[in-house]
């Protein structure tokens, strides 16, 4: 019992919470058509991580997760610029920002002279979270992405009805007086606080997974967003609790000598949960016909 409360309780508890911080501004990124917005995050922190070392020649995980930061919030305040500026589609806008960030960050890393310097990227973008277990202290991942969930879930609730409606119909929303524009320029910040914050405890790809997977299982199973949104928490939580003990404990269960990536897994479970949500849906859209 004392090695499941410090070691695998810990990364259980950091998994839902970065799935909870995830999914709750996922939900709205899908319902307005820019679901692959955590992807072009997962691209744009690079200039962020290489200017955080050359400012501060550090290239610790702190350091390195608040370049990471600054650069997803100046993307996110690029990508709405774009899109009204230039009329553009938020995924054409999104491609032309990351595209020319990513590019940015590799002429940084190969002009200044840090292409030969040990940058701990792994810490800002791919995680590990095995490693994140209880060792006199919690993890500060875990306050972390506590914090960062409970926050989001109070701005969420107290902007729901203006976002609800700039999502649904922003055209409409702003005869109404709502500041569409800002509604969502603070969702896509609120991402890239999120998935920032996510890629230093769960890893990237896991982070990507949560901001799409589990709101795209609701929404198929759902008709409305209440219930949308609570169905997405649990496809979350669910899909990180079981994903943990598939990768950490079915193998052994098995007998096999090794265990899997736990990050992997869990967006494994994810992925396959929104395949049987698309099975059950397309069963009932032909049942109904």
């Amino acid at each position: 019992m004392d090695e499941f409360l410090y070691l695998s309780l810990p990364p259980m508890v950091i998994a839902s919470l970065a799935a909870v911080a995830c999914v709750l501004p996922g939900n709205f990124l899908l319902l307005s058509r820019r679901a692959m917005l955590g992807d072009a995050m997962s691209h744009v922190v690079l200039p962020g991580i290489v200017a955080a070392f050359l400012l501060t020649g550090s290239g610790s995980g702190v350091v390195m997760g608040a370049g990471a930061l600054a650069a997803a919030g100046l993307s996110a305040l690029l990508i709405e610029f774009v899109t009204r500026r230039a009329q553009m589609e938020p995924g054409a806008a999104m491609a032309v920002v990351f595209t020319a960030m990513f590019a940015l960050g590799v002429v940084l890393l190969e002009t200044t002279g840090t292409s030969g310097v040990h940058l701990d990227v792994e810490h800002a973008l791919y995680g590990n979270l095995e490693s994140l277990i209880w060792l006199g202290a919690a993890p500060p991942e875990l306050w972390r992405l506590a914090l960062i969930a409970a926050g989001l879930g109070l701005a969420l609730r107290l902007v729901w009805r203006p976002l609800v409606l700039a999502t649904f119909d922003p055209v409409f929303a702003q005869t109404q007086g709502i500041p569409v524009a800002w509604l969502r320029a603070g969702l896509t910040a609120a991402t890239a606080l999120a998935a920032v914050a996510a890629f230093q405890a769960v890893g990237s790809i896991l982070t990507i997974a949560m901001l799409i997977c589990p709101a795209a299982s609701a929404r198929l199973l759902t008709r409305t967003l209440p219930s949308q949104l609570m169905a997405s928490l649990g496809f979350a939580v669910a899909s990180a609790l079981l994903g943990y003990i598939l990768a950490g404990y079915a193998p052994l269960w098995a007998g096999l000598p090794f265990t899997l990536s736990a990050s992997g897994m869990i967006a494994t479970v994810s992925g396959l949960m929104l395949a049987c949500a698309a099975l059950i849906a397309s069963h009932r859209a032909r049942a109904a016909l």
